[in-house]
Order: structure tokens, then C-alpha cells, then sequence
């Protein structure tokens, strides 16, 4: 079919070609595809594009160019008048592939065909709906820059080079999908990223095949990371241009997709998603601090509700001094099935205000805390302890700062509940331990997901639990194999 396709070129008939392009484009049918009969110096020609995607101003410029020229202009070699002289714009292309062209309008730019000549003129004066590089929600700080990438590739590119200058800077181009044909970059920094890395990457997204990426880089991350049934992210999603840049100095590959506001980061280990920009805004002893009580919060959110329904249900236990932990009255509704309803609960509370118009999310805040944290108390739908606890537990998975990775540390924590609950301490422990092999097996491009923990790396380590000062961070990630390791 592929072979078919290529075999439709340009005829040096107008006519013949406008049929075929008017037909695979759907003019008539579709309100949005112009097209228009134009004569210039004396030549018969027409202009396709897509409404919406063309720049008016820019489009009307090139028009009242060429209806100045005379008819003597392009007697001979009119192509390259055209495209050298006569069509004052900067992203110029000419093929002779109809399919292409197609495949090109719809994308965005005008197409251009003469009367005579076997070639088209693609002229990439397109402009897409847009919002301002506002700083993303997800990944708010204190202090620090503002902006935040947005759904069109092109902005997000110069967002990047914005703050990397560097010669050998890459931004490689790629089309994904049989029939969306969404426009990918893969962003990479050639003097130091591993080309066997950036090979992978590539391999990767070049093996997908579908009809379409619906959802963006969703999508790519499905299709690349493989372990469908496997909770834990093996690529970062960021939406801040600083955290882009800071990971392409390390080594990293860069994948943006037109369309969505995310850029996935890969390799991205279990320890990426624990970092956040906060901590490298603020003085070293300070980011350190923060660092630390992220993971104090991430800990809690996974082992600290089923470590405290195991002590509840076995006393014995308990060391003296955590004696309070178990000192609750058990009420009605088994313990279990308590924790079983506020975690359903909670799930579904994220959900209806992910849907609530911000307008009402104060009420649906009000509502629920008089609900949850009142009415139920009273009824003895909850006890007090088993409130207090899970929001503990709760404000631990807030506190990641990947979404991705609280959603899978929330199955990980009811998994342990449901195996303490079965099986008691030794439950407690073999889920445990099941969950470090899990993640010990796992692998982001053939990076380990656990390292420098397994296997194991001092310095690395020392890395990641003290936010070191960025003067005395003078080495990249070993584990990236960059061509240049020195800052």
C-alpha cells in the first residue's frame, strides 16, 4: 500500500493534480479545507490549505506579492523564482509527492501548485490555538521561573533552547500514528546523551504502530514501556522547562509530543520521580531538609497504614513507647473494612473534584469534610484513629511530586493492606518484599530502576537523599554512560 502511495506524483497538469487533491483532501465536504483557483504572471495555480491553521496576514502577504509580478516573470525555471525570490517566506519545501502534500495540509502549511510544473511549493505559515506558557499546576514552586510548556511542539522547542545554547543541542523530527501523523520531537544533547540511549528511544517510537495518539504522550509511554499491568512509571513527565533542561545536562532524552504540555523523560529511575525543583531553589542545607521530609512523606504513604493496621490487630507487637497506636476503640464495622471504605472514599472524592467546576470545589471541600470527617465519626461509620492515620498516609501521597508514582505507591500501600490483613506479619513483610523484587527487576531503557540502590552506588546515593550543593555535583550520572561525565 506504502508503495502505492509514493507512485502519486505531481503532473505538470494543474488541473489533473487540483482533481486528486480536492478528492484526498475532501474539498466540499470538510468546511475547513480552502482551496482556491489563483492566476499570477500570466500562470494558472491554486493554493490549499486548512482554515484555522493558516496565518491570515502572512498568506495575504505572499498573494499581493505575487499578484505584482508580471507575466514575463516566470516564462522560464518559475520553481526556482518562486521559491528563491518570488514567495518571500522563510519555511519553504518543494516536492513532487501527492501524498505528501496531503499529508502536509492537513499538518498545517499551504500548498502551493502551478500550472506546468511538476513540483508544489509547501509554505509552513501555520499557527495553531494556543495558550500561554503559564507555570504548570503539577509542579508549582515558591521561587523559580514561571513558565511551563504548552501543546504546540514548536513552543515547547524554543522553550528548551531558550535555556540550552548549546551547539549540539538536537531536536529530531518524527511522525507517529498511520492516521493522525502526530509530529514528535526527540530532544537530546548530542555531546553528551549516550548514543546508544538515543538510539533505543528512537527504535522504540519508531516500532509503534496505530492509527492515532488520542492521548499524547500517553500514548508513547504505553506503547514504549511495555509492563502494561506494572503501575510504576518508567519515563518522567514534567511540564516545567528548567526541569527539562537540568535533565538534558545529566544525559537524558527528551520526547515531546505536539498536542500535549508534558515531555516524557527517559531513562527516568524510581528515585527522578522523588525529585522535585523546590528543592534546588532554596540554599543547599534547606533543599536537603525538604528532600528528606519528601521521602519521610513517600515512606509513610506506602508501609505507614498497613505497619499500624498490623500493630492494631497484634498487640504484642507493639513496642511499649508506640503502646498509643493501639489504644482505639474498634467500633462496629471491622477495622479493614474501615480502611477498605476510606481509601474507595478518597478515590472517588479525587475524582468528583477533578469534574467540579472550580467554582464549587470550595462546597465539594466543605461537604466532604463535614461528611467524612464528621457525620461518619458519629455514626460510627469511622473511628477517629482510622481518620487520623489515613490522612497521614494521604498527605504522603500528595506530597510526591510525581502523579504517576503516588497513584502506583497508593496500590502498592492497599496491596500491603489486604496482605497484612491475610496473613498478618508475615503478609506485611513478604509484600514487602515482593515489592522491592518488582521494582529490583524492573528496567527504564535498560537502566536499573532501583539504582544506585540495586545495584548499589555510594556516591550516586549520597545524591539522592542530601540535596549537594550544585558547585560540588562536578560528575553526571555514571549510569547514563554520557560521552562527556564532567559538568
Amino acid at each position: 500500500m506504502a508503495n502505492e502511495e509514493v507512485k502519486h506524483l505531481v503532473s505538470a497538469n494543474l488541473d489533473e493534480n487540483v482533481a486528486y487533491l480536492k478528492e484526498r483532501l475532501g474539498v466540499g465536504k470538510s468546511f475547513d479545507v480552502i482551496y482556491l483557483d489563483v492566476e499570477y504572471a500570466g500562470r494558472a495555480m491554486a493554493f490549499f490549505m486548512i482554515d484555522g491553521f493558516v496565518k491570515d496576514d502572512i498568506l495575504h502577504y505572499i498573494m499581493r506579492f505575487l499578484a505584482a509580478l508580471d507575466e514575463t516573470v516566470l516564462q522560464s525555471e518559475p520553481l526556482e523564482k518562486l521559491l528563491k525570490t518570488y514567495v518571500p517566506y522563510v519555511e519553504l519545501e518543494k516536492t513532487n509527492d501527492l501524498e505528501r502534500i496531503v499529508d502536509g495540509v492537513l499538518a498545517g502549511p499551504t500548498v502551493l501548485l502551478m500550472d506546468g510544473v511538476e513540483y508544489a511549493i509547501l509554505i509552513d505559515a501555520r499557527t495553531y490555538p494556543v495558550r500561554g506558557p503559564q507555570e504548570p499546576d503539577m509542579e508549582r514552586v515558591v521561587r523559580g521561573a514561571r513558565d511551563g510548556f504548552v501543546e504546540t511542539i514548536v513552543f515547547n522547542t524554543a522553550l528548551t533552547r531558550r535555556r540550552i545554547r548549546d551547539r549540539s543541542l538536537r531536536m529530531e523530527y518524527m511522525q507517529v500514528g498511520r492516521r493522525s501523523k502526530t509530529d514528535i520531537c526527540i530532544c537530546y544533547i548530542e555531546d553528551i546523551a549516550d548514543p546508544e540511549m538515543v538510539k533505543k528511544v528512537k527504535e522504540s517510537i519508531k516500532k509503534i504502530d496505530t492509527d492515532g495518539l488520542p492521548m499524547a504522550e500517553k500514548t508513547i509511554d504505553e506503547f514504549i514501556s511495555g509492563r502494561h499491568w506494572n503501575p510504576y512509571p518508567i519515563v518522567r513527565y514534567t511540564e516545567r522547562p528548567d526541569t527539562a533542561a537540568a535533565h538534558l545536562y545529566e544525559g537524558h532524552v527528551l520526547v515531546m509530543v505536539d498536542g500535549s504540555p508534558s515531555v516524557l523523560i527517559a531513562p527516568a529511575t524510581f528515585w527522578h520521580h522523588l525529585q522535585h525543583a523546590e528543592e534546588y531553589r532554596n540554599k543547599p542545607i534547606v533543599g536537603a531538609y525538604l528532600r528528606l521530609i519528601r521521602f519521610l512523606a513517600v515512606w509513610a504513604s506506602i508501609f505507614f497504614l498497613p505497619l499500624w493496621y498490623l500493630l492494631v490487630t497484634n498487640p504484642e507487637l507493639s513496642p511499649r513507647f508506640l503502646s498509643f497506636l493501639t489504644n482505639m476503640k474498634m467500633g462496629d464495622i471491622p477495622l479493614f473494612a474501615q480502611l477498605f471504605i476510606i481509601e474507595v472514599g478518597i478515590d472517588m472524592l479525587r475524582m468528583a473534584a477533578i469534574h467540579t467546576p472550580s467554582s464549587l470545589a470550595t462546597a465539594l471541600g466543605l461537604v466532604a469534610a463535614l461528611m467524612i470527617g464528621g457525620v461518619a465519626v458519629e455514626v460510627g461509620l469511622f473511628s477517629n484513629e482510622v481518620i487520623l492515620y489515613f490522612s497521614i498516609a494521604t498527605i504522603g501521597t500528595f506530597a510526591t511530586p510525581s502523579y504517576e508514582l503516588g497513584l502506583a505507591n497508593r496500590l502498592v500501600r492497599f496491596a500491603l493492606l489486604i496482605a497484612t490483613a491475610s496473613f498478618g506479619l508475615y503478609g506485611y513483610i513478604i509484600g514487602i518484599t515482593l515489592w522491592v523484587i518488582m521494582l529490583a527487576r524492573m528496567k527504564s531503557f535498560h537502566i536499573p530502576y532501583l539504582w544506585p540502590f540495586i545495584p548499589f552506588s555510594y556516591r550516586a546515593m549520597r545524591d539522592i537523599f542530601i540535596r549537594s550543593p550544585i558547585p560540588l555535583k562536578n560528575r553526571r550520572p555514571t549510569i547514563l554512560h554520557p560521552k562527556d561525565p564532567d559538568r
